[in-house]
């Protein structure tokens, strides 16, 4: 009877193994990635100026890439991402961005050589996550360019000068976890 119920026991991890293998989501299929951005947005898979695959996607009107990296030398089996949104604006200092990255968790901004201000997020894909997983990091990705645009974009494209992100700024959906 032990030798059946043990044998019942590997059956049903085989069949159950495979299953949870495809709920796993890592950086060596850019197709997967794309699949799940398209759940938030659009996304189109695409190729990076260095040969990587990249993916060029909306959400919420806000345009974006995933660059791939880590990749080996056939430019695939990539093992991380990184997130990446800019504006070609004037008027957002040094100042406030300084100010967001300060008060902000997740994301990281800078303003790039010819003054733009640059929202990238890395992720780290090594032995992978699972798909619900990196969807909450899609989601992430989401509430963070939404707080960035709404806290430092529209103040700038305002001229108000503000070097603050706005305290009065009406609270993004998921704000509070940033």
């Amino acid at each position: 009877m032990r030798a059946t119920a043990f044998a019942l026991t590997i059956g049903l991890a085989s069949i159950v193994q495979p299953a949870a293998a495809q709920d796993m989501v890592d950086a060596t299929n850019p197709e997967i990635i794309a699949e799940l951005v398209r759940g938030f947005g659009s996304a189109r898979l695409s190729v990076a100026g260095d040969n990587t695959p990249m993916i060029e996607g909306r959400i919420e009107g806000t345009a974006f890439s995933i660059f791939f990296y880590e990749c080996d030398e056939t430019d695939a089996n990539c093992r991380s991402v990184s997130f990446s949104a800019s504006w070609d604006i004037d008027g957002v200092s040094v100042e406030m961005v300084n100010a967001w990255n300060r008060d902000k968790r997740f994301g990281r901004t800078y303003v790039d050589d010819e003054g733009d201000p640059v929202l990238e997020m890395d992720v780290n894909l090594y032995s992978s996550v699972s798909a619900a997983n990196f969807e909450d990091t899609i989601d992430w990705w989401r509430i963070v360019m939404a707080d960035f645009k709404s806290n430092v974009i529209d103040i700038a494209s305002t001229g108000s000068g503000a070097t603050q992100p706005n305290d009065d700024a009406e609270l993004i959906p998921g704000a509070e976890r940033l």
